[in-house]
């Protein structure tokens, strides 16, 4: 057997300890969550670049039909999220008030409740943090297929703003911070 020098080993044992590293749980890793919750990162598209997504439909919570092409002309706001989602409980206060102030302005706000078992969750989630706006009940996340290269399909939360064309014009990967933040992301979409 031949005999691997000191440096050599240490060497190795560095890289592993590297490679490892870089497998954790870190910014958007799904760790032991099952979701990657994204980092809040910003995108905001020049019209040039904006295109529109696929057919985003379903039923509320409350059992009303919905379809983004309906609200064509208007800017619209949609947040996917989930009851069981520890960054969703923590941005719900911020994109109410956000839709408190920019609804009465022409505004649209639309929730996608991804992943949630019962709609009695998400019933419970929306009661209890007073959201003024209706969600699509989407277990399976196929409306987030609508979003594709504009949002990972499992980043939890994540916003996106569509434009009064229709085309998605911003997003945000990850919990809103504040509502100031969504409303300046929002007002740029309107210029």
């Amino acid at each position: 057997m031949t005999r691997v020098p000191r440096p050599v080993r240490v060497a190795c044992a560095l890289l592993v300890l590297v490679v490892t590293a870089g497998c954790g749980a870190g910014v958007g890793g799904t760790g032991d969550k099952g979701y990657v919750d994204g980092s809040g990162v910003i995108t905001q598209l020049d019209p040039s670049e904006r295109s529109k997504p696929g057919n985003v439909a379903g039923v509320t919570l409350d059992g009303a039909e919905v379809a983004l092409s309906q609200y064509l002309g208007k800017v619209v706001v949609i947040n996917v999220w989930g009851s069981w989602c520890p960054p969703c409980r923590s941005e719900a206060d911020d994109l109410a008030e956000a839709a408190n102030e920019l609804q009465p302005q022409g505004v649209v706000f639309l929730g996608i409740n991804t992943r949630d078992v019962s709609i009695d969750n998400a019933l419970a989630f929306q009661r209890q943090r007073a959201v003024p706006y209706a969600s699509i009940f989407d277990p399976g996340g196929k409306n987030l297929l609508a979003f594709r290269g504009t949002l990972t399909p499992a980043s939890i939360p994540s916003t996106v703003i569509i434009d009064a064309q229709g085309r998605v014009a911003a997003s945000i990967l990850g919990e809103v911070t504040s509502a100031t933040t969504l409303i300046d992301v929002v007002e740029d979409v309107r210029r």
